[in-house]
């Protein structure tokens, strides 16, 4: 939103005096229908939840690789998230996570246009703050969707009391093309765990492999992310061109991920539980 100016605000006031949206039903007042999102992690939320007529416009990043409903995104119009772009749209609510910058909603309800946030995710399950089903609750709830939402956190739990939970010991580490991975603290540690591993990542926070401890000791599992994208993919100094890096990927059980599971807090990292818990046990 850096290119927010005066200019916005005077198309904020000359939009008002073109007429403003058509008003719904007294008993639709709770369900937006001129619906903007501005960046594929609100799309996920808004392309499962929202009836097509509800949708104005998603970003132009909900058909790519790693948008896990990039198939639903096929075919919806998408706008950049520049103020004028989404301004012009007149939407009533605008859905985001980081489209747009960090003053966005700010701008955007100095405008008169409520914002609804993707909220940020760090247990799999749970009741509190943070949780995937409350997360789920709340964009339902606020895309005006409160039985769809209740109805996929029904699901997700279903699917989540069925994983298979080993109590071998086993390890797994994540990895990206890029070299990265990550221990206590993040949703993936939590991926690890509800899947029923031990994560071999045992420092807090996003890092390099650790390239060093490969030397003598390996992860049971390499949980392997972004591997079939051609995004994220090492430059010729990332730790994945290391010999002992390239060894995990072809000594140890290799789980491939697709990076649409977990390349946004959501519903869909069960996909990517499921497929540890089953790649673990083979």
């Amino acid at each position: 939103m850096s290119r927010l100016t005066i200019f916005c605000f005077l198309l904020v006031i000359g939009l008002s005096g073109c007429g403003n949206p058509p008003m719904p039903h007294k008993s639709e007042t709770a369900r937006p229908m001129r619906i903007v999102s501005l960046d594929y992690c609100a799309d996920q939320y808004v392309l499962k939840f929202a009836d097509r007529d509800q949708i104005l416009a998603i970003s132009p990043d909900a058909v790519k690789d790693f948008s896990y409903m990039r198939d639903e995104a096929v075919g919806v119009p998408t706008v950049r998230p520049v103020a004028e772009d989404v301004l012009i749209l007149k939407p009533d609510l605008v859905v985001r996570a980081y489209g747009g910058g960090p003053n966005a909603e700010a701008f955007f309800k100095r405008a008169g246009i409520p914002v609804l946030t993707v909220g940020w995710t760090s247990n799999v399950d749970g009741e509190e703050v943070g949780s995937i089903p409350s997360l789920i609750q709340q964009m339902a709830d606020g895309l005006g969707q409160s039985e769809k939402g209740r109805q996929l956190i029904s699901e997700f739990r279903e699917r989540l009391a069925r994983v298979h939970k080993r109590a071998d010991g086993k390890t797994a580490l994540y990895m990206t093309p890029a070299g990265a991975t990550t221990g206590p603290g993040s949703m993936v540690h939590e991926m690890l765990i509800a899947a029923g591993f031990e994560n071999f990542e045992d420092t807090p926070g996003w890092r390099s492999i650790p390239l060093e401890r490969f030397a003598y000791e390996q992860p049971d599992v390499v949980a392997a992310a972004f591997f079939k994208q051609k995004t994220n993919h090492p430059d010729s100094w990332s730790p994945m061109n290391h010999p002992v890096a390239k060894r995990q990927m072809q000594d140890q059980t290799v789980v491939p991920l697709e990076g649409a599971w977990t390349a946004c807090g959501g519903w869909f990292i069960i996909d990517a539980i499921e497929a540890l818990a089953e790649g673990g046990d083979s």
